[in-house]
């Protein structure tokens, strides 16, 4: 009988309801299980390769890689515009013009990472890594940094450009089928890197290779498999590439670019802030209460994704009725995960006991804290998603660069004066501040259309 009425309640949810909501249904749940594996697959990671490297060498290559993936904004924005304009290309049966668009995004992207790799082989040899990742004396790694940093920003700059397959796909409403790559990709390493704890000793350089060549593989055959079968009419072609389109895709591509750093400054920088003020042992209990408390973020994240490029296609079919229930719906379910959220404060303390013992002590200020403005910025996507899918985003652009402007002085001011909890409140009084205005923004848009 329970079996049936599941059954039953999965097949409805599965199949009532406008056809673009049902897309993004399928979306919802398929990127929950891969967003489950991709989880497991990376826990999996950490232990084999810490193991296989040793604990030093295993900060380096982290540090490295990250240094690297923050080359990631050289796209500047360009695949957040390909995004929303091949999505209003199908949208209006405008086929031949989407092809336009991706040829152009690929060759624009291509000369700028080309440019860029350049650049990085003249400079590198001259640059000394130990230095700049503070590499101790007694860590022997003689000019194997050098090559690493070469092999990993190699590999990166040319799956920078064949990630575009996947900035197609999320426009095409397919963010699931999108987020596999990366399954695939991280799936690979960890048999490649088994593989290389049975027949080799620890080396930076063999890890490196692998974990910077398996997303290159994966990327270029799902982008052979896309464009000969499902995306074969939009294939990447010289005949069709027209940098008068630049203007269309940069126009709106440099705006996402901006938000995008501003967002860096907002969400990126208590660590250092913390570290900074109160010393390197502090950022532990707030790393971790993030990382708790982060989870209903991500779960907001997964539901709330397919919806940006559905807005775009229903917003240029005037569909605007879908809209309004979609955004609706993502409040009623915002109101629960907030429900969700205050469970998980009120067992905090239990939590973390069994997840880390009693090593570290995490006050429930900073865990209320920290739950307080990730449910602010969740309200904040609400509304923001329904502003990207349009593609009006001129008030994000002014908002997000104010707010990162304020937050880091107003961060160490606070932090001075009450702890980490004062980086905490100002981070909240900056997110509430342009969290009021987006639904204000939305409704606004939506009443003038009625008219």
């Amino acid at each position: 009988m329970i079996i049936n009425s599941i059954k039953n309640f999965a097949l409805g949810f599965l199949t009532k309801g406008h056809e673009r909501t049902l897309r993004a249904k399928k979306n919802i749940l398929a990127s929950f299980v891969i967003k489950g594996l991709n989880i497991a697959i990376g826990l999996a990671l950490v232990p084999l390769t810490i193991n296989y490297l040793e604990p030093t060498k295993y900060g380096i290559w982290i540090t490295l890689s990250s240094i690297i993936g923050w080359f990631g904004f050289f796209d500047i924005g360009l695949g957040h515009g390909l995004r929303n304009r091949f999505a209003e290309a199908l949208a209006k049966g405008q086929h031949e013009l989407a092809r336009t668009y991706v040829s152009t995004t690929y060759a624009i992207l291509t000369i700028i990472i080309s440019g860029i790799l350049i650049l990085f082989f003249i400079v590198n040899p001259y640059l000394n890594w130990n230095t700049i990742l503070n590499v101790q004396e007694d860590v022997v790694l003689g000019n194997h940094l050098s090559l690493l940093a070469l092999i990993v920003f190699t590999f990166f700059c040319i799956s920078f450009v064949l990630k575009l397959i996947t900035t197609i796909l999320t426009a095409d409403q397919r963010p699931a089928l999108a987020s596999t790559f990366d399954l695939f990709g991280k799936a690979l390493s960890l048999i490649v890197i088994f593989i290389l704890t049975k027949t080799t000793e620890g080396s930076i350089v063999y890890l490196g290779t692998v974990y910077s060549i398996m997303p290159v593989v994966v990327l270029l055959s799902s982008s052979l498999w896309f464009f000969r079968g499902r995306y074969s009419l939009y294939r990447p072609n010289i005949r069709f590439i027209e940098f008068k389109r630049a203007k269309d895709l940069l126009n709106l591509g440099i705006k996402f670019f901006i938000i995008q750093i501003s967002v860096i400054v907002l969400y990126q920088t208590n660590n250092i802030i913390i570290s900074q003020l109160f010393g390197p042992s502090e950022v532990a209990p707030y790393s971790i209460a993030h990382k708790y408390m982060g989870v209903n973020l991500m779960i907001f994240s997964i539901i709330i994704t397919p919806f940006w490029s559905a807005v775009t296609e229903a917003w240029v079919k005037k569909d605007v009725n879908w809209i309004k229930k979609i955004i609706n719906k993502l409040i009623v379910i915002w109101f629960l995960l907030l429900l969700l959220g205050l469970i998980f404060f009120f067992v905090s303390k239990t939590i973390y006991s069994i997840w880390l013992g009693n090593d570290i002590i995490i006050p429930y200020t900073i865990t209320g804290l920290v739950g307080v403005w990730i449910f602010i910025d969740a309200w904040k996507r609400i509304f923001n998603t329904f502003l990207n899918g349009i593609g009006k985003i001129k008030i994000q652009l002014y908002l997000e660069s104010l707010a990162a402007f304020i937050n880091v002085p107003l961060c160490i001011i606070l932090g001075r004066k009450i702890g980490i909890e004062g980086i905490l409140i100002a981070n909240i009084i900056v997110t509430i501040a342009t969290a009021a205005v987006y639904p204000i923004k939305y409704y606004g848009i939506i009443k003038n259309f009625n008219r």
